[in-house]
């Protein structure tokens, strides 16, 4: 109304020297607000408290939004954008404005009728449900809501939203749309040209559901969405879609096959991680706008000619590989076909590809080059090494059959990945700035050569199982100031341990296993604090147990296994806090003494049976996960990444005495145990029965005693049972687990009986083996027929006979006939005299072995 009024007046005034360009001016940059929507914005700010902001607004630095004050202009505030000619808020951003709290059902913001444009992305509102009311934004045209922690069903009142052009839920992981929902937004929203739903619920919604499309749309992102079966063919055919990033389809469980295009605006294709069949649609070839191309991880079959990409000249991202049928063809045909400037990141992986591909030589911008799991042979061509890619920084070329390789010119190299080829002869070395060098399972041998001790930046360096000899380079302990992961396991090193390990070392993760060092550990290790693996394991080292180690606060797998180490683990007293320990093997050296109590007591990572339970977790990084050897079950295996779920104890095949600690059934997240091949003895400790995640338990090879405590049979997990060479007896438990079990799981326990021994557990083995009262009649019967009426005559006859040999004794003081069965015969003055002056001890002796008479004779004495 103001401006209709100053134009009015300026109109009627022309002839007057009034400044109304500088009027008008201020006018339309900044409209006055007004004020009851001024209180309803500041209302729904102040309704949050402020929070953590998240990592994407971090990595963008998004600005605070410190304008928001009373008694101020609303229509200047940050993130606020007003109608210049009604003053009316039209638009509000509060994205990144680390507002935490739930958004209430009767929000002032509701008020704000003549919203347009509302972006609440990257906030925390604490799980709320999409209010309804969010439809009765009648002129609202873009929306978003990108991972702002809202939750519950879809409503059904957004497709009320018809002017909406742009639509962004994504990144909201317990938000749910149900069928109905989408089929009237989808019918309803005419004008809709973006469409993000990443990673929102869909798993109940028929890829059907999205057939009527708006034909503006543009984009088109529903990634990690759980959607399953065949996608409608007509998306491929909408004649403005750019971002087909699937559309982004990725990550969800589509079928079908990839229609052909029948429009060149596409840019942005992702398929990747689906079930996708049949062949690589022609018309990709005519997608000249197309810039990233991922359809990885699906089961396209066919060949893929090289000449697919001659005219895509703006490519700057492929990724193809694994499509186990798919195979791509690199015959070398004119170079300047196959020119692609902007390509940065190619990747073939599991293509049968058996050469390099030959447009190489014309991409001097390629960053990322994976080419592995293929059957490339031979050696790199010279026409690869001389082509100039100094912006080259990650080549995978790990699981082929290069059997040759050279010094590598590529200087500002990073990443290279030559592991599982047929390399021979001595270790190639990486350019300078390499921090990712794996050549493990190849055939390289001679010594690790001193100049690998110059890559400054190195932090993962793995030369597993080749055939390496001499020692280890000592100042490979230098590097461990930036060294994360070392692995040389499974060579022919000798020598001694590096003992230099510096102060401050980063070392996570050391592997020596299968060599023939020598020597004690190196105590410098203390140094490594983020130390999460060690593994000595098959060498000749000597000493006794580093109790040093408990200064590594992070460790989690220590494997000593086949090596020379003696004596006892520590004073039972000893506390051993390895709080994080998931994985101990001491296996196979000469530790002795008793198994110490507080040992098991503190592996706290052990205890918790319900750790890592939204999901399977691995250790290691992004650049490289952990593997270690262990004996599972009875065999020996190779795990190639350790879940953090894994925990194993392994102390079989030495000297340990005593009991098993009662303190072992707290480790209820135990998996396997092994204290076979030892000396202890005593009972199985019942609570054995509380390792409820137990798979395998092998206590063969002891002097255990007792029965097997029922408490096992609750181990419904347990699926490898050994408690053969023992000293056990009574029956075995039965039911669940142990009707699977085999007879080789008790061999050598001669009073065991009971399934699945051939020995039955029959009543008279009850009462030898099994001693115990009782009342009932049937325990006493024998097999001749005589109950327990015949044996307490027999008992009664006895203590008549032991009565009157006493008298005898008692009586006649000294008779030789007597003392001559007692002393056998060879009684002299000093036997006549004790016999004299002990003829009460003769009495009782007389009584107790007529009474072993009728205890040990399985048949009771008939008058």
């Amino acid at each position: 109304m103001e401006r209709v009024l100053l134009l009015l007046i300026c109109f009627l005034l022309l002839s007057q020297p009034i400044n109304c360009s500088s009027s008008l001016s201020f006018n339309s940059s900044t409209p006055l607000c007004h004020s009851h929507q001024s209180s309803a914005l500041l209302h729904f700010r102040n309704s949050f408290s402020v929070g953590y902001s998240s990592y994407y607004c971090d990595l963008y630095s998004y600005p605070p939004k410190n304008s928001w004050k009373m008694g101020t202009n609303c229509c200047g505030w940050d993130g606020v954008t007003c109608d210049t000619m009604t003053g009316h808020v039209i638009a509000v951003d509060l994205s990144c404005s680390r507002l935490q709290g739930p958004i209430h059902p009767n929000t002032t913001l509701f008020s704000l009728r003549h919203l347009q444009r509302l972006n609440l992305a990257y906030n925390y509102f604490y799980g709320s449900t999409i209010s309804s009311k969010f439809g009765g934004f009648a002129n609202m045209t873009h929306l978003n809501l990108t991972e702002s922690s809202v939750a519950g069903n879809f409503p059904s009142e957004i497709s009320h939203l018809s002017k909406l052009v742009s639509l962004d839920l994504s990144w909201n992981y317990y938000m749910r749309i149900e069928t109905p929902s989408l089929k009237r937004l989808v019918q309803n929203l005419t004008h809709l040209t973006e469409l993000v739903l990443d990673d929102v619920n869909m798993s109940s919604v028929p890829p059907n559901s999205f057939m009527n499309l708006s034909s503006s749309l543009t984009s088109l992102r529903l990634s990690d969405c759980g959607l399953k079966g065949r996608f409608p063919d007509n998306i491929f055919h909408l004649p403005n879609l750019q971002l087909l990033d699937y559309l982004y389809l990725d990550n969800n469980q589509l079928t079908g096959q990839i229609d052909e295009f029948q429009h060149d605006s596409l840019r942005y294709l992702d398929l990747s991680n689906n079930n996708l069949h049949g062949h690589l649609p022609i018309s990709i070839a005519k997608l000249v706008s197309l810039l990233y191309l991922d359809i990885s991880f699906n089961n396209l079959s066919g060949s893929v000619e090289q000449n697919i990409f001659t005219k895509l000249k703006s490519l700057y991202e492929v990724d193809l590989s694994h499509n186990p049928l798919l195979s791509f063809h690199t015959y070398s045909y004119n170079i300047a076909d196959y020119t692609l400037p902007e390509l940065q990141d190619l990747s073939l992986s599991s293509c049968n590809i058996s050469e390099f591909p030959y447009f190489l030589k014309s991409t001097e911008n390629l960053y990322s080059l994976d080419l592995s799991n293929n059957q490339i042979n031979g050696s790199i061509p010279t026409w690869l090494l001389e082509v100039k890619m100094d912006s080259l920084g990650y080549l995978n070329l790990s699981y082929n059959s290069l059997a040759r390789i050279g010094h590598l010119p590529w200087k500002n190299l990073q990443v290279l990945d030559l592991h599982s080829n047929l390399l021979e002869g001595p270790l190639p070395i990486p350019p300078l700035y390499t921090y990712f060098f794996s050549v493990s399972r190849n055939n390289l041998t001679g010594e690790i050569p001193l100049l690998i001790c110059n890559l400054s930046s190195l932090q993962y360096l793995d030369l597993s199982y080749n055939h390496l000899s001499n020692m280890i380079p000592p100042c490979l302990g230098n590097l461990s100031n930036h060294l994360i992961d070392l692995d040389l396991q499974s060579n022919n090193l000798h020598g001694t341990i590096p003992s230099t390990f510096a102060k401050g070392c980063y070392l996570r993760s050391l592997k020596l296993n299968g060599n023939q060092l020598e020597g004690s550990l190196p105590q410098s290790l203390v140094h490594c604090k983020k130390l999460e693996v060690l593994d000595f394991g098959n060498n000749k080292i000597n000493g006794t147990f580093p109790l040093w180690l408990e200064n590594l606060p992070k460790l989690q797998v220590l494997i000593l296994r086949s090596n020379n180490f003696h004596g006892a683990i520590g004073n039972p007293k000893y506390k051993f806090p390895f709080p994080n320990l998931r994985i101990i093997d001491l296996s196979h050296n000469e530790f002795h003494g008793l198994l110490p109590t507080n040992f098991f007591k503190y592996l706290k990572a052990m205890k918790n049976s319900n750790a890592d339970k939204g999901g399977l977790k691995y250790m290691g990084d992004r650049y490289y996960q952990d593997s270690v050897t262990v004996v599972i079950k009875g065999f020996f295996l190779d795990l190639v990444k350790i879940q953090s779920l894994f925990t194993t104890i392994d102390f079989s095949n030495n000297n340990f005495e005593g009991e098993i600690p009662k303190a072992i059934g707290e480790l209820q997240s135990l998996k396997g145990l092994n204290f076979s091949h030892n000396n202890l003895s005593g009972h199985m400790p019942p609570s054995l029965g509380n390792l409820t995640n137990l798979e395998w338990l092998d206590l063969s090879s002891n002097k255990l005693i007792g029965e097997i405590p029922i408490q096992l049979a609750d181990l419904t997990s347990l699926a490898v049972l050994n408690l053969s060479e023992n000293h056990l007896f009574g029956q075995i438990p039965q039911g669940k687990q142990f009707n699977t079990f085999t007879n080789d799981s008790y061999n050598g326990n001669l009073g065991l009986c009971g399934f699945p021994m051939t020995k039955a557990c029959g009543n008279d083995e009850g009462q030898q083996l099994l001693p115990s009262s009782t009342t009932q009649e049937d325990d006493f019967k024998f097999e001749n027929g005589f109950n327990w009426k015949v044996v307490l005559l027999g008992y009664g006859v006895g203590f008549m006979f032991g009565l009157g040999l006493g008298y005898l004794v008692f009586s006649s003081g000294k008779p030789k006939w007597l003392v001559n069965i007692v002393y056998g015969g060879r009684h002299n003055k000093k036997n006549l005299l004790d016999a004299n002056t002990n003829s009460r001890a003769v009495m009782l002796r007389s009584l107790w072995m007529t009474a072993m008479v009728i205890k040990i004779n399985p048949y009771p004495i008939i008058p």
